[in-house]
């Protein structure tokens, strides 16, 4: 007989925000093969959001659920910590990966976009941390893993809205660390440079069409352009590094930010 795949985090409950599709949903999964019950987040329909959670809740044989909350606005980031808690009883693991991304010249960035690139990357984790935090307390356990960015180590042109929500993220992350230090909670960030997401295959199919290049050597112009590692990082090892931080080993790790990132920002 095989032996049972060990589940380090079995038991514990996580909530993954923007975890519908992406590195967000690479997270819950890795998560769920833990052995962590879910709640996931996103601004899918409801339609969609919910036969996610089953898919998961079915093939690792936790308990799932699915919360619409639009992390644009403070009430609903306390609303789907509030929706966690009544499902669950606590939250022992917050994954802030929800955000947004708007690009353009200092001077011709819409305020507008301004606003929401800074709200949905910075202040929507804030409002959750501050919003779990009470009951992580109380239980003496808990873990909270900041999705940033490589953007929150270094910059880059046409990004300063994301580039100052990535960086005040790690800021946040720091100062949580600081506060709850001997409380058995943990705070880190994780920083990745280029993931082959649904998104970035659309930059790549737009700089093939524009260039004339094959797919292939437009994601090898693109890797080239900042990394010097010329390998996208890939989601399943992101939601690795997390579930690594949410264990026992990763105890006395807190405060730190995690660049995976093929050295782009060894530059």
């Amino acid at each position: 007989m095989l032996n049972a795949v060990p589940r380090p985090l079995a038991g514990r409950t996580a909530l993954v925000t923007g975890s519908t599709r992406g590195i967000g949903m690479g997270i819950a999964r890795a998560l769920a093969e833990a052995g962590c019950n879910l709640v996931l987040n996103g601004r899918s329909p409801g339609q969609q959001g919910e036969p996610l959670a089953d898919a998961l809740a079915a093939t690792w044989n936790v308990e799932a659920h699915y919360h619409a909350a639009d992390l644009r606005k403070s009430s609903h980031a306390e609303r789907l910590v509030a929706f966690a808690q009544e499902q669950f009883g606590t939250v022992d693991i917050l994954v802030n990966n929800a955000g947004i991304q708007h690009v353009a010249p200092v001077e011709a960035f819409a305020d507008a976009y301004w606003e929401e690139v800074l709200w949905l990357n910075l202040t929507a984790a804030f409002c959750t941390v501050k919003a779990v935090l009470p009951a992580m307390r109380a239980h003496g356990w808990g873990r909270i893993i900041n999705i940033a960015s490589v953007h929150g180590l270094v910059a880059s042109i046409n990004k300063c809205a994301y580039v100052a929500a990535k960086h005040g993220l790690l800021g946040l992350t720091k100062v949580v660390a600081l506060e709850t230090a001997n409380d058995g909670i943990t705070c880190n960030a994780i920083c990745p440079g280029w993931v082959l997401t649904e998104l970035v295959q659309r930059q790549v199919k737009a700089r093939a069409a524009a260039s004339g290049m094959s797919p292939v050597e437009a994601r090898m112009d693109l890797l080239r352009a900042k990394q010097p590692m010329h390998e996208f990082s890939s989601i399943e090892s992101i939601g690795a590094l997390t579930v690594f931080l949410c264990g026992s080993h990763a105890r006395t790790i807190t405060g730190a930010a995690y660049a995976m990132d093929g050295g782009w920002a060894a530059h």
